[in-house]
């Protein structure tokens, strides 16, 4: 079997630019190079009305639920059809989620032979005392023989804005939490469940949100970066309908999601689970529908 720096340094079906692969050409080679060029072409959606006094239309809106670095270098060049090295005005970004520059850094990083993956988990930074839903990317850093986190969304407006105390391309990994930590915390009563989650939507919080990204951590490091809100398989939809052999599942895959790179061969082993593998339709919680994911 590859090693996971052979594995993660090459594409998977989200991360491939494919027919847009021209766009990557005179992209730059340095870390913090990279992450400006996403701030430049990409931009939050829930932030833009409050940070950069950017409203955009329902149309506009619906660009979040793009998956594919594809079809996302193709809308990015429909909005402004400049090379990804020029940055945008907010308006003219495309509008999507921490995933999307998740995806973008790890596609940029895998254009370049850089091992790199999306990891999804819950960020300290944003609100005091709460663990808010949250995606990084996470290179190998050959030279330190580690890998690093690094949250791409953090340009000079959010970082002033949530203070943060740390650099954005060497995220502390008790600032992000990934996710199968989080399930670990809250089980053994070191975090309660309910600081996890979105803390602007009174429901959405608690175990099954957890488990729910740990299903989707599991499945981005098969490189399947599916959306934030993309359900399939066993995630739970709330605690009352969370089973306990569900859990022992997610103990397992939490584990494994933490275990560094000797668990490799498990989780990729683990993951052709049809319980946990991500299949041909998937149900976009936002839309209410099931969409196919290619």
């Amino acid at each position: 079997m590859e090693s996971p720096q052979q594995f993660y340094a090459t594409d998977g079906p989200m991360t491939a630019p494919g027919t847009q692969a021209s766009q990557f050409t005179g992209t730059p080679g340095e870390l913090g190079a990279l992450c400006d060029l996403a701030q430049g072409v990409l931009i939050h959606v829930d932030i833009a009305p409050w940070l950069y006094e950017v409203k955009f239309s329902e149309e506009r809106q619906s660009d979040r639920h793009v998956r594919s670095l594809t079809e996302m270098l193709a809308r990015i060049h429909a909005l402004d059809g400049n090379p990804l090295t020029v940055a945008r005005k907010p308006a003219d970004r495309l509008a999507g989620c921490c995933r999307h520059f998740s995806v973008m850094l790890s596609g940029l990083l895998r254009a370049k032979g850089v091992p790199a993956r999306a990891r999804v988990g819950f960020g300290a930074y944003f609100n005091q005392g709460k663990f808010e839903d949250h995606w990084v990317a996470e290179y190998w850093n050959s030279a330190e023989s580690r890998w690093v986190l690094v949250d791409a969304q953090m340009d000079a407006i959010q970082r002033k804005t949530f203070q943060l105390d740390f650099d954005p391309l060497d995220v502390p990994r008790n600032r992000f939490i990934i996710a199968g930590d989080a399930w670990q915390m809250c089980l053994s009563g070191r975090a309660d469940p309910a600081a996890f989650g979105l803390s602007m939507v009174p429901h959405l919080h608690g175990l099954w949100f957890i488990a729910g990204n740990v299903v989707r951590d599991l499945a981005s490091l098969n490189k399947a970066e599916l959306l934030p809100w993309d359900a399939w398989g066993l995630m739970p939809p709330s605690d009352a309908e969370f089973s306990e052999e569900t859990k022992g599942v997610i103990d397992k895959i939490a584990a494994l999601t933490l275990a560094g790179d000797e668990a490799f061969p498990e989780i990729r082993a683990l993951y052709q689970d049809d319980r946990l593998r991500v299949p041909p339709q998937v149900f976009n919680v936002l839309r209410n529908v099931l969409e196919p994911v290619a």
